[in-house]
């Protein structure tokens, strides 16, 4: 379907905790829910649509609806990892257009800092009835370790150096620096990456995103609600996902989600990356926002690395403002799955409501981009691109 403004984003809200061993996950689910809806100007006896991916707690959207009371006409609980949350942008506004809801709810929220996770170096054990179990389950791999590949394969097909990924994290860390909830607030350099620890090599603590407890949520309404409502009209524009499959063995491990969903969504919404004045793009580790950007079509492929490089991704000098709240690599990364993060901060610059000092000006185009699962075993993707229209 052609999403042009079928659904507007009234309200985006993410949770100022980073660590909070003292609430549950469904409290954290409830507070962002109301975050949310405060944003908008509405309550949960509005919400007629409810969203939510496997982070929910029991993993079941009816978990949550019956916590918070809510009254649905339409439940969504398709859990793709990260890039469920943008998903679930386009899976609302679709129910919306099709007059299946008016109000639809998406909620985001985890614990996985109070629980001690690491940076993606646990010893992945695969569930025994998945079907690369034989296969994937006597290697022992690891999240870091595959995308260590990642990087390792980058640099070996274009000569992209690890001094050019670390401008990834010395980009979001220049605008974490103006985030007051952001995790990492120190401004780091090219030096600092290179010299912290060895996680997956090439891979280094700082080329890896943050863990954090916390959430977010997004609620969207109709166009005629949208209107009524005392907020920034920021419309849907574009939309689409995918699964990339492993390919039965023969899968390119340089070409992500993004190759399809990039595309698809710009297609959808009858636009180029050029128009494209603000992005936010998922960055679990810093191979990933290259090779994303250069199936988004940002850049050539084999281009990312010197894409990313020399301040290109800064706010206010760079050539494209990206994830100005600091990202997954700075700011948060709640549950392990930014998706939603990059909704907001997206919404954010297209209301003009980012921090002043990263805020793009004349922001009416914006993308939020991200993969899900793990890249190399089982892979899904999602963008979607928004509007402000009023």
């Amino acid at each position: 379907m052609t999403f042009r403004h079928a659904a507007f984003i009234a309200g985006a809200w993410e949770h100022p905790t980073r660590y909070a061993p003292e609430l549950s996950v469904a409290r954290l689910h409830a507070e962002c829910a109301q975050g949310a809806l405060l944003d908008a100007g509405l309550s949960l006896d509005d919400v007629d649509g409810y969203f939510c991916a496997g982070d929910a707690p029991g993993g079941l959207p009816a978990l949550m609806a019956d916590y918070l009371n809510l009254k649905l006409r339409v439940v969504d609980g398709t859990d793709s990892g990260g890039c469920s949350y943008i998903a679930h942008v386009g899976h609302a506004a679709r129910a919306i257009a099709s007059g299946e809801c008016s109000v639809a709810l998406i909620t985001l929220a985890g614990k996985p800092r109070s629980s001690g996770q690491a940076t993606g170096t646990e010893i992945r054990q695969v569930a025994p009835e998945r079907p690369a179990a034989p296969f994937e389950q006597p290697y022992g791999w690891t999240v870091a370790g595959l995308y260590g590949l990642l990087a390792r394969r980058h640099m070996h097909e274009y000569g992209t150096t690890m001094a050019q990924l670390a401008w990834v994290k010395v980009a979001a860390s220049h605008h974490a620096q103006h985030n007051p909830h952001a995790l990492l607030r120190k401004v780091f350099t090219v030096e600092d990456v290179l010299a912290s620890p060895l996680v997956a090599d090439p891979l280094r603590r700082g080329d890896c995103c943050v863990i954090t407890d916390g959430g977010g949520a997004l609620v969207l309404v109709s166009p005629a609600i949208a209107k009524s409502l005392a907020r920034p009209m920021v419309g849907v524009r574009g939309f689409a996902e995918t699964v990339r499959t492993g390919e039965a063995g023969r899968l390119d491990l340089l070409t992500t989600g993004a190759a399809v969903t990039g595309p698809r969504a710009f297609e959808s919404a009858g636009l180029a990356p050029g128009d494209v004045k603000y992005a936010s793009v998922y960055d679990n580790f810093s191979i990933m926002v290259a090779l994303q950007l250069e199936d988004l079509g940002f850049c050539a492929k084999g281009e990312g690395g010197r894409f990313v490089a020399d301040g290109n991704l800064i706010a206010g000098s760079g050539r494209l403002p990206w994830n100005t709240d600091g990202g997954g690599m700075c700011n948060n990364h709640p549950q392990n799955r930014g998706g939603i993060t990059k909704v907001i901060e997206a919404v954010r610059q297209l209301r003009g409501e980012a921090h002043p000092a990263v805020q793009v000006r004349g922001c009416d185009i914006a993308l939020a981009s991200g993969p899900g699962l793990v890249m190399g075993a089982g892979h899904a993707h999602a963008t979607v691109l928004l509007e402000r229209v009023r």
